[in-house]
């Protein structure tokens, strides 16, 4: 599993930026993993992810992500969307938002009795391929340079890391993201974990955030996967001229493996 992503302008840009991940590698948490799809296989999530409080939501779906696996400890990422805004007291948009493309190296694969963790790098861009003017996308485009590490433990996993966020746009700024996450195999079918994380601020006069989410797996079959997660962002996100600033976020999803 790893950090979900996803993009719907002004407050939603945030969300996408912190969120496909966003995979698992991405969904349903924002922490990502260093590990990538196997060479010649497919991850394919059709999938819903947004954030919302009592006057204000805004997020994505139904949204596609990709995952293909290029080449030996080489994934290629693709993410999708339909966004939707819901400013407190403006009109509600929905229409085609951002795209996400990425690649994923694992450069440390170690075996299984070694000390050392896994290590990869999952770089990623997000095309403004959404209409900012409607609060659909961010209008420019925003990249994401992250080192994600994993130690496995028997029925326990746990994963995390960070990177830098480059943000443009007027009254935006670049900045830092780190997450860690303790996932556990409950049954032979069910995977539950929790995740921290904290961000620097993203926006002139905003501030740190942390925050947190609840989530796991559940796995029909090996090729059919549900993914879930709730929590509360602590991330300040803006929605034209109102604010979310303690949102509960979420992640719905369909996986399919091949």
């Amino acid at each position: 599993m790893g950090g979900r992503l996803g993009v719907a302008g002004g407050f939603a840009v945030l969300l996408a930026l912190a969120a496909p991940r966003v995979a698992l590698a991405g969904p349903p948490f924002i922490t990502d993993d260093p590990e990538p799809v196997d060479q010649g296989h497919w991850e394919v999530y059709a999938f819903s992810d947004g954030a919302f409080d009592a006057g204000a939501a805004t997020g994505v779906g139904p949204s596609i992500e990709v995952n293909y696996g290029a080449a030996p400890g080489l994934q290629l990422h693709l993410i999708g969307n339909l966004a939707y805004d819901a400013p407190a007291g403006q009109p509600r948009q929905y229409g085609l938002g951002d795209t996400e493309l990425g690649a994923k190296y694992r450069f440390n694969n170690p075996g299984k009795d070694d000390w050392c963790p896994e290590v990869g790098i999952f770089p990623l861009v997000e095309l403004p391929t959404g209409n900012a003017k409607r609060g659909l996308g961010g209008g420019y485009v925003a990249a994401f340079i992250p080192v994600w590490l994993q130690k496995d433990f028997g029925d326990w996993t746990t994963y995390g890391g960070g990177g830098y966020w480059i943000n443009p746009g007027p009254g935006n700024r670049n900045y830092w993201f780190a997450g860690w996450l303790l996932q556990r195999r409950v049954t032979k079918q069910l995977a539950l974990g929790a995740e921290v994380f904290h961000q620097t601020a993203s926006m002139v006069g905003r501030r740190d955030s942390t925050g947190f989410n609840l989530g796991g797996q559940y796995d029909f079959t090996d090729h059919d996967h549900l993914l879930f997660s709730a929590g509360r962002g602590g991330l300040a996100y803006a929605v034209d001229a109102g604010a979310v600033k303690y949102p509960t976020t979420y992640y719905l999803g369909f996986q399919y493996t091949f």
